[in-house]
Parts: structure tokens; C-alpha cells; sequence
């Protein structure tokens, strides 16, 4: 079997990924977004049991899956989920010093998220998780066409 695409392609990939998080956000620095997104990850992990995290970390493109479950406690029990405002709090106080996430987070780290991976497998994994994830990663009023898979 030929080495999968996503690590033969890594660096590519995320950078293509910060890229579509910077231009959604603001951001002006790979850094900036990478806080920004590894917060974002953090809040969604917290409230997932491993077995869930571990499915959706397996659609993520490697770099993503990494960061994702990297320091990760699987022993904390989940967190309840919560309205968009306080889950944007949270990924926010991520290194607050260091943290210039702005409070659009969500939407464009979902926006970024989506053009990185299969729609389809996204959303089969985000339905057997359940309604909560499904909302944390939704996009309101965003043309089909603007999620293609930008690599593919």
C-alpha cells in the first residue's frame, strides 16, 4: 500500500488549512491561528468520550489529528456541552498571554476545517456523535461551492 496522502503531504495540507483560518479570521501569523485552532480543538475534545474523539481525530488530516490528541486525558470524564458563547470563551483563554483568538472562532475554524476533509465523512462522524457536535461544527449561510475540498 502506497503511504496515505495526508503524510506524504503534511506540511502542505496545514499550511493550506492556517491559510484559510487566517483569512477567515484576521490573523496575521501561522502562530496566532494555530492557538487559535488548537483552542477550538481543546474545547471540542473536552467534550468527547475517547472512542468519539478517536473517530473524529481518523478523518482529520494528520497534522490536525495530531494536534488534536495531543495531551489529552482520556481518564477526565466529558464535559456538558455549552452555548457557542461560552465555548468560544474557552478557546480563547487558551494561553490567554499569547491568545489573540477573535470571537468568530468557531465559524471559521469549522469554515477551515471543512475545506481540509471529505464533507461526508465529517458530517458521518459528527451524526453518530450526536447533535451537540454537529452544532460546534455547523456553517450558517455559507455557499456549498466555498467548501470544496482545497486538497485534494
Amino acid at each position: 500500500m502506497p503511504m496515505p496522502w495526508t503524510y506524504r503531504h503534511s506540511e502542505r495540507e496545514f499550511k493550506a488549512f492556517l491559510a484559510d483560518v487566517k483569512d477567515r479570521t484576521g490573523l496575521s501569523s501561522d502562530n496566532m491561528a494555530y492557538t487559535a485552532v488548537d483552542g477550538v480543538l481543546q474545547v471540542f475534545r473536552k467534550r468527547l468520550t475517547p472512542a468519539e474523539g478517536i473517530a473524529f481525530a481518523d478523518i482529520l488530516p494528520s497534522t490536525l489529528r495530531a494536534i488534536f490528541v495531543a495531551g489529552w486525558d482520556i481518564t477526565a470524564a466529558p464535559a456538558p456541552w455549552a452555548d457557542r458563547a461560552t465555548l468560544t470563551a474557552e478557546a480563547k483563554a487558551l494561553r490567554r498571554n499569547h491568545n489573540l483568538t477573535p470571537d468568530d472562532i468557531l465559524a471559521a475554524t469549522a469554515w477551515a476545517l471543512r475545506r481540509s476533509l471529505r464533507q461526508a465523512d465529517l458530517d458521518r462522524v459528527l451524526a453518530r456523535i450526536g447533535p451537540e457536535a454537529q452544532d460546534f461544527w455547523r456553517l450558517d449561510g455559507v455557499d456549498p461551492a466555498d467548501l470544496e475540498q482545497r486538497i485534494v
